[in-house]
């Protein structure tokens, strides 16, 4: 990944960046050329300025002052017109940049494997997708075509200076080495309290994300205390990194306006000098039209350093937002294959994965289910059971051996249609802040209401959602908060069944209800399984000694498959985890 190191802007970055431009390259050539203009224009006025007050001013000339005073005044406002456009379209061309980057990086998220999540704060995301898209937006509109146009004006200033009076000028820019000095220091120590600033955003944005979303676990724990001191601790970093940047503009922005001082100081006084020994060199129109331009060359100078610095900030947003982009953590989409249907057959053969090189959580795993079969998993917590649905979603990718569906290894389906044809309905169940309608289909708008009303009242579930008030359109809101346990993982039912998969897998779909709810389901999951492969893992052994076949994982590895009759027969791992469960009252976790 590029780096931006000392005080060069990455060009290769910038042409990265510069790419999100070509949409809009119409927009970007009006800005540069209304930029051109406004600074030419800047050194027409103190002209018009001296001309009157030499000429009409010390005269007494009435008509001709009013003139020029209107001349000034159209002046002025075709300065601000430009001007106004000039900040229209500068934002408006980041803005639409960064729309179109945000697009991209919020679809490469959502393209990642869940690897990349496991390891990768949620937090640290949001910052980029924000915040760091932000601060490259700020390139556009206050960076660089900002500070290409102040260069340009202090070029133009400086160039009509000696061309007016090369004496003064040259007088005008004696401080200006120790302005250049000064600008140096303060570029490179307020970039390193920018980078420091960028960095506990992230982490105050991580530590909120994640403590928001806890926040149950942190009230059941009474750890409120706690975590208020160590966000008291992060929200302290972030203000003292912002009092550093802010303190160091205090310090450069008085500097630059002594060394301006001195420059008119310098001005007055050989300004003076000059008309006392040589009236007709020199005019007090010439003197005021300088210490105009004085004041239009140190704008832009004393801003420069600051521009450049939202210039260097929006690189540094740039090279992490695409050190996102650049993530190869993604799930290989090579496959082709998308059939009307499938039957669902599925096949392990000799399958081995692990998350963290090397360490094989599933082992030489190998079964096979024949469509329309309904195959459980049991084990104890970290046996494999969740990994093995995982690798059949191809949420994670397997080491060794082949994963088969109707005789197909699964990386010859397209990926959408694989996932599309494989419904999950997990223990943890999400639903986002929308309506229950929408949490069904998923926005899908080829699901119809009549298909969620007739799925939603074979799993049961219709007549509590019409009790709701507005009925399919009633707002669950964030992460189902309104709805009990039980009626989420309704909704997560009908949800999987609306969308008519090939495959279902219930990943502890029923531990987190109630006996009674989970009565009313158990009907509802019979309807759901029937013509279909279904792979059930359940702690509850009773929910699962009608499957075809039960599959008995330790470690990652195969103990025991048969029926449940026959594995009470066998008298091994699967009879000693029946008799602990049903002598302890059927609570024990399997």
């Amino acid at each position: 990944m590029s780096k931006i190191t000392g005080d060069v802007i990455n060009v290769h970055l910038l042409k990265r960046v510069l790419q999100y431009v070509k949409p809009y390259r119409a927009i970007f050539i009006y800005a540069i050329v209304l930029t051109i203009l406004l600074a030419v224009i800047a050194p027409v006025r103190p002209f018009v300025i001296k001309y009157t007050l030499d000429q009409y001013i010390l005269t007494g000339q009435y008509q001709g002052l009013l003139n020029m005073t209107i001349l000034m005044i159209v002046l002025l406002i075709v300065q601000s017109v430009i001007q106004y456009s000039h900040t229209l379209l500068t934002n408006t061309l980041g803005q639409s940049a960064i729309k179109d980057l945000r697009i991209a990086v919020f679809n490469h998220i959502m393209s990642l494997r869940l690897k990349y999540f496991d390891k990768t704060p949620i937090g640290q995301l949001i910052t980029r997708t924000v915040s760091d898209l932000e601060t490259i937006a700020d390139i556009f509109s206050e960076g660089l075509i900002v500070l290409i146009g102040d260069i340009l004006m202090v070029i133009v200033i400086i160039g009509v200076m000696v061309y007016r009076d090369w004496a003064l000028t040259l007088m005008v820019l004696l401080p200006l080495p120790l302005l250049m000095i000064a600008t140096a220091k303060f570029q490179k120590a307020i970039k390193s309290a920018f980078q420091e600033i960028r960095i506990e955003v992230s982490n105050l944005n991580t530590f909120l994300q994640e403590h928001i979303t806890g926040i149950s676990i942190i009230q059941y724990f009474a750890r409120e205390d706690q975590e208020y001191r160590k966000f008291h601790k992060i929200n302290s970093r972030y203000r003292d990194a912002n009092i550093r940047s802010n303190w160091y503009y205090s310090i450069f922005f008085p500097v630059v306006e002594i060394i301006s001082a001195m420059s008119m100081g310098l001005l007055v006084w050989y300004g003076a000098k000059s008309i006392l020994a040589k009236p007709l060199d020199v005019t007090p129109g010439t003197i005021t039209e300088f210490l105009l331009y004085i004041s239009m060359l140190f704008r832009p100078i004393r801003e420069l350093a600051d521009k450049f610095n939202t210039l260097q900030m929006g690189m540094v947003g740039a090279e992490r937002v695409f050190k996102v982009l650049d993530t190869q953590e993604t799930t290989t989409n090579t496959g082709v294959l998308a059939p009307e249907y499938l039957n669902g057959k599925i096949s392990f053969q000799k399958v081995w994965f692990a998350y963290i090189d090397q360490q094989y959580v599933l082992k030489d795993l190998s079964f096979e289910v024949e469509s329309g079969q309904t195959v459980a998993l049991v084990g104890a917590t970290g046996a494999g059971k969740s990994s093995t649905i995982n690798i059949l979603n191809r949420f994670y990718e397997i080491q060794k051996g082949t994963i088969l569906v109707d005789g197909v290894p699964i990386q010859a389906y397209e990926l959408n249609f694989l996932r599309k044809n494989i419904a999950t309905v997990l223990q943890d169940v999400f639903l986002f802040s929308d309506t229950i309608f929408n949490n069904i289909t998923l926005n899908n708008p080829l699901i119809t209401m009549e298909e969620v009303v007739d799925a939603a009242k074979k799993v049961g579930a219709h007549d509590f959602i019409e009790r709701l008030p507005g009925g399919y359109q009633y707002n669950v809101m964030e992460r189902g908060a309104t709805l009990s346990a039980g009626q989420a993982q309704l909704i997560s039912f009908i949800r999987a069944l609306v969308y008519n998969p090939a495959i279902l897998v219930l990943d502890e779909a029923t531990s987190s209800v109630d006996t009674e709810t989970e009565l009313l389901i158990q009907k509802a999951i019979d309807n759901l399984m029937s013509g279909r492969t279904a792979i059930v893992i359940a702690h509850r052994l009773s929910t699962i000694q009608k499957a075809d076949l039960i599959i008995v994982l330790d470690k990652g590895e195969i103990m025991e498959k048969g029926t449940h009759q026959e594995l009470l027969k066998m008298d091994g791992y699967y009879k000693r985890l029946y008799e602990l469960q049903f002598n302890s009252g059927g609570i024990a976790a399997v």
